[in-house]
């Protein structure tokens, strides 16, 4: 015994009157206001690529407290575990900011060029900032670590002396 749906029940219901799914296309379904539906369909689509454009834009800053944890975890001392995080830390940044067109090219209006500056700029310069805070937290745990030549005996070295007050006496 197989039980079967009869779908022609269905087209005089309330059912009938909505506006199909974005993307659908159905000669039968969209005879009574394409243009309208289709509009619509476009700026809900646009408006859901710059919310995913802005998603990406702020990550980098999402990740900034476990990045931190992961810093206060790995100690002050110079070993390798916390030399590899410190690295990540201060590589990625500059990578990110070297590939921001190709990271937001997915989310470019449909009347814009992909890879141009001037597509999505305020996305484009949050990413940015972000990354500049992920650079400033590896910088400030250089310098915790001591990495960072910061005090005046780091630059003794390059220091230049003149000559001995005892050698003019003579």
């Amino acid at each position: 015994m197989s039980t079967t749906l009869e779908l022609s029940s269905l087209e005089n219901t309330r059912w009938r009157n909505l506006t199909p799914p974005p993307g659908f296309s159905d000669s039968a379904s969209t005879s009574k206001a394409p243009e309208k539906a289709s509009a619509h369909a476009i700026a809900s689509y646009e408006k859901m690529k710059d919310k995913r454009a802005w998603d990406v834009a702020l990550a980098p800053a999402k990740s900034l407290p476990m990045q931190g944890f992961m810093l206060y975890m790995s100690g002050g001392g110079v070993q390798i575990f916390s030399m590899g995080i410190v690295f990540m830390l201060l590589l990625n940044p500059f990578k990110n900011m070297a590939a921001v067109n190709t990271a937001f090219a997915p989310f470019a209006p449909a009347n814009s060029k992909p890879n141009a500056l001037t597509t999505l700029p305020l996305q484009k310069l949050g990413y940015l900032v972000c990354n500049l805070l992920t650079l400033a937290l590896g910088l400030w745990k250089c310098r915790q670590m001591g990495l960072l030549p910061t005090g005046t005996g780091d630059w003794l070295a390059f220091e230049s002396r003149g000559m001995a007050p005892e050698l003019f006496l003579m």
